[in-house]
């Protein structure tokens, strides 16, 4: 009996000591936690400086150097809110001693709009930052990733960033990088296919990551749009009224099995031939058969442009001149123009505004405001005026 006592004493004896490590084991970890939560403030408060997420901020991700690898890190008060270190007006062949003339300067702000009016860059570059701030506030901190950089081009030679924009000249955009990076001689030579597909231009998600970052704080950061509407019926008359291997097998059959009540076996087995509606429906369809894709991709999306912060916003609709004027804001040699030619599809006629009133007619009201609605971002940001009316 005095055995079994004392055997349970001591089987107390050790579990209070037991319960006495664990709780100092949990104090321990607590106050670690409580010190880490205060870590700011006593950094603060010792005169050590903090780093605030700034207005357009980003999130911190994996540091990596390795090529194609994830997503990474940007510093957001040297690469989002001040200014590019080397100025975008001058020569960087020259190592920036030789800047561009006073007169450049002024030229690549001003721009020559349709009509003869002046559209400063500075208006397009506010409404863009006032339409992000009240549409696409950042609360905390916001990842970037290479995927959200995919779409830029990297002109090292004269520090350039252009965000391809299909369908707003980003063919003959790629020509003007080839000569520029020393690719070709001449636009003149360079086919629509080696344009597009054989350039050997590097794109900004190729880089590592110290070179992502230098090249987003330190370059020009370029982009052109278009009128939403008149992209997207380009882009329909491109793909899907001509012939086409990629876009009618894939998104063609798609689209015609989805949307197309007694489809042909001829048109199921080719793609050919979708309409206008069978087209719009796809594009609205939250379920879409098949993805979204970049030649129909709202800029605002495409671009990033509420995240990269932009220096040069260009339009189509006067895209030799503003082309032409950042060119020689950046240095470009004074021979080199940007070309007007058109070299897809060359004996269509080119899509205007009257050729897309004429494809928006086949949709009734209903459709036209789902359009509407969905680059609506884009003609918010870029100042574009409502295309019919009766959209609201």
């Amino acid at each position: 009996m005095d055995f079994r006592l004392q055997n349970s004493a001591s089987i107390c004896r050790r579990m209070k000591l037991l319960c006495s490590l664990w709780f100092l084991l949990l104090l321990g970890v607590g106050s670690l936690l409580l010190l880490l939560d205060h870590l700011p403030d006593l950094q603060q408060n010792s005169g050590v400086p903090v780093l605030v997420a700034p207005r357009w901020p980003v999130e911190e991700a994996q540091r990596s150097d390795d090529v194609g690898t994830g997503p990474f890190l940007v510093s957001p008060p040297a690469l989002l809110l001040q200014p590019p270190s080397v100025s975008p007006f001058s020569d960087p062949l020259l190592g920036n001693k030789q800047p561009v003339t006073k007169r450049h300067r002024k030229l690549l702000l001003k721009t020559a709009a349709p009509g003869g009016e002046e559209a400063s860059q500075d208006p397009r570059l506010r409404l863009l930052k006032r339409v992000c701030s009240r549409y696409r506030p950042v609360v905390g901190k916001r990842q970037v990733t290479r995927q959200q950089v995919s779409r830029v081009y990297v002109e090292d030679r004269f520090r350039l960033l252009y965000c391809e924009v299909p369908k707003a000249g980003c063919s003959n955009w790629k020509r003007v990088l080839m000569v520029l990076g020393g690719r070709a001689r001449s636009m003149q030579d360079i086919p629509h296919d080696v344009a597009h597909y054989a350039n050997h231009l590097r794109r900004l998600d190729g880089y590592k990551f110290s070179g992502i970052v230098e090249r987003l704080r330190s370059y020009t950061k370029v982009l052109f749009v278009r009128e939403p509407f008149e992209r997207l019926v380009l882009a329909f008359r491109d793909k899907f009224e001509s012939p086409n291997l990629y876009y009618h097998p894939v998104f063609g059959r798609a689209i015609i099995s989805r949307y197309r009540a007694n489809a042909t076996r001829s048109a199921l087995r080719t793609g050919a031939g979708v309409t206008f509606r069978e087209f719009v429906q796809y594009l609205l369809d939250v379920r879409r058969p098949v993805g979204m894709d970049i030649h129909w991709e709202p800029v605002s999306q495409l671009c990033s442009p509420c995240l990269l912060r932009y220096h040069f916003i260009g339009k189509f609709e006067s895209l030799e001149e503003d082309a032409n004027l950042l060119l020689r804001g950046i240095g470009a040699p004074a021979n080199l123009t940007f070309p007007n030619f058109k070299d897809r599809n060359p004996q269509a006629e080119r899509t205007s505004s009257r050729i897309t009133q004429k494809y928006f007619s086949q949709l009734n009201t209903t459709e036209r405001q789902k359009v509407f609605d969905f680059y609506y971002m884009d003609y918010l940001m870029f100042n574009y005026p409502k295309p019919f009316s009766d959209l609201h």
